[in-house]
């Protein structure tokens, strides 16, 4: 349940409405509420409040919780307490995502400048934009129509941001071009240089880095992530892409549309990663490697080889996954066999 000091609650919402937000089907009329007041976990929701099963591990809290109201699966529902309202659907973390949003809308901000911001007079703001207490816009940015930039963040010279975006405080963005509808959190620096030096035994020449950091529409970029500007080629970030916290991300990596990129991964340079992409928590991937759509790499993983559309991977070097689970079964065995 949402802290009341952090989010603000809308509702209550009857049966038929919550039905409605999450295009699901009323299957059980509960017998306790017609109203809800908010979303609840399965172990802490009371008969006012809706909750959601989507993993089968939590079948026996589902069976035994509270709730008026949840959320499930058609293959679920013999699970379901009597009394407890059902709203039925094949996606129920979809339907439970558009319900918390009806509950707690996204936090709004007020529109307009702080007066401790530093913009410079060739910056071009569009209307409705929110600049917070001292953040620094240099010369000849562009900032579209309902953006917001968060506290004590540094726009450098020439960045280009898109309308409807949510810039957290403290980010720092150079060489970049950012579009529309992105949320970028705290911390997150784009578009430094890349690590580029051409090496040598007395001493390592740093080469210029001439590209920029392009960000397409509808990404998300977790707290402290980086994200280098090119050598030459940019760096591009394809639509709808996820990335997480404390990601980095090497110069003149190009990444499709619609990847999910967990915490402390990194990408070395040149790397080429396709479309609806899923990389596990602390994998590595080396450079100039081509990773094809579809394609599912296991948590700390070390990639060092190309990828071809659509396997799945894991271990260090990485492996068909089939084979990984194999080895380590393989090795299981020959230490039981040691010890005997």
């Amino acid at each position: 349940m949402a802290d009341a000091r952090f989010f603000t609650t809308a509702g209550p919402f009857d049966l038929e409405q919550l039905a409605l937000i999450a295009d699901a089907e009323i299957r059980t009329i509960s017998k306790q509420s017609t109203e809800f007041v908010d979303v609840a976990t399965l172990f802490e929701a009371t008969d006012k409040h809706i909750s959601f099963l989507d993993n089968k591990s939590y079948a026996n809290a589902f069976a035994t919780s509270k709730a008026g109201a949840c959320l499930v699966h058609p293959d679920m529902v013999h699970h379901a307490p009597e009394g407890m309202a059902l709203l039925v659907t094949k996606q129920p973390y979809h339907g439970y995502a558009k319900v918390a949003e009806a509950f707690h809308p996204y936090r709004t901000f007020n529109a307009g400048v702080h007066p401790t911001a530093v913009i410079a007079t060739s910056a071009t703001l569009g209307t409705n934009v929110t600049i917070e207490a001292g953040t620094v816009i240099s010369d000849n940015v562009v900032v579209g129509e309902g953006t917001r930039i968060g506290a004590n963040s540094y726009i450098d010279q020439g960045v280009s941001i898109g309308s409807n975006c949510n810039i957290g405080p403290n980010t720092s963005l150079q060489y970049c071009e950012i579009g529309d509808r992105n949320i970028l959190h705290s911390g997150v620096c784009i578009g430094q240089d890349g690590f580029g030096f051409a090496l040598g035994p007395h001493g390592h020449l740093k080469v210029p880095q001439l590209g920029k950091v392009v960000l397409e529409s509808d990404i998300e970029i977790g707290a402290n992530t980086t994200i280098d500007r090119g050598t030459a080629p940019d760096t591009i970030i394809g639509a709808g892409t996820k990335i997480d916290n404390m990601v980095q991300i090497g110069h003149n990596v190009q990444i499709g549309k619609g990847c999910i990129i967990v915490a402390h991964v990194g990408i070395s340079g040149s790397t080429k990663i396709g479309n609806f992409v899923m990389i596990g928590g602390q994998a590595g991937i080396a450079g100039h490697l081509e990773i094809g759509d579809g394609v599912q790499i296991a948590a700390q993983s070390g990639v060092m080889r190309n990828i071809a559309a659509g396997s799945k991977v894991g271990g260090t070097p990485s492996q068909p996954m089939k084979e990984w689970f194999r080895s380590i079964a393989t090795l299981e065995r020959l230490a039981k066999k040691k010890k005997g």
